[in-house]
């Protein structure tokens, strides 16, 4: 943080301290938004843009000031807790290095959550690149709505193995690309629990013969999917 503050990128007001987001022009540059396309949606996941404080509505926290009833920690700037972003970035920078090969995440952590992480990241480390590659894994929906363990939505793998076996389980989530939403399907399940059966029967048919006994074109298919952009669900 202190190195956000000596480079001009952020600033201390009223115990807080701000990334500024104009003093960061390539912000924008992972999600691809217009500034007025960010700031409704850093409004819904957190901003306050009525924030007396800011220079601007859209600048971030780094350091929150200590609010009544809430754990924090001593720092130049008084008692606090870090922000959402600056916790992340500061954690991957200092176990893996300035720049980390492969950063993943749901699709609603590209902004602003990994925009941030960037900004951050790059002005404190002299703009070295902060990810060489982004995954951004698609929502998987319940019941009409996005799961997550906020609505208390979520299907634990625990509980369908209860009642399934890890091969259909591969199967199903496999037939999905990680950058495609979906929804869960008890029946979908199901159908991937046959093929389960059907593959584990094939592959262990005592003196089975076909495609099985020389996989090497089956090899050389699943590997031309996982370089596609791990196509999964691909011929």
């Amino acid at each position: 943080m202190r190195k956000l503050l000596d480079v001009g990128i952020a600033y201390e007001a009223g115990g807080n301290v701000y990334l500024s987001v104009d003093a960061w022009p390539e912000y924008g540059r992972l999600s691809g938004l217009s500034r007025d396309e960010m700031l409704p949606i850093a409004n819904e996941r957190g901003n306050n843009p009525n924030d007396p404080r800011k220079r601007d509505p859209l600048d971030f926290v780094l350091w929150q000031a200590q609010a009544p009833d809430e754990p924090a920690w001593d720092s130049p700037w008084g008692p606090g807790r870090p922000g959402w972003h600056i916790e992340c970035s500061t954690m991957a920078t200092s176990l893996l290095g300035a720049t980390v090969d492969i950063h993943g995440g749901g699709a609603d952590l590209v902004f602003p959550h990994h925009e941030s992480e960037i900004a951050q990241a790059e002005a404190a480390t002299g703009q070295k690149p902060f990810v060489r590659f982004w995954v951004h894994t698609a929502m998987v929906r319940h019941d009409g709505e996005k799961m997550s363990k906020s609505l208390g939505n979520l299907v634990m793998v625990r509980d369908l193995l209860r009642t399934c076996s890890p091969d259909a389980l591969r199967l199903y989530l496999g037939n999905h690309h990680y950058r495609d939403p979906w929804s869960y399907s008890e029946a979908e399940l199901e159908q991937a629990e046959k093929l389960a059966f059907r593959l584990k029967a094939a592959a262990t048919a005592i003196g089975g013969q076909g495609a099985a006994s020389d996989p090497a074109g089956a090899e050389a298919a699943f590997r031309a999917a996982m370089e596609d952009d791990l196509d999964t669900p691909g011929p």
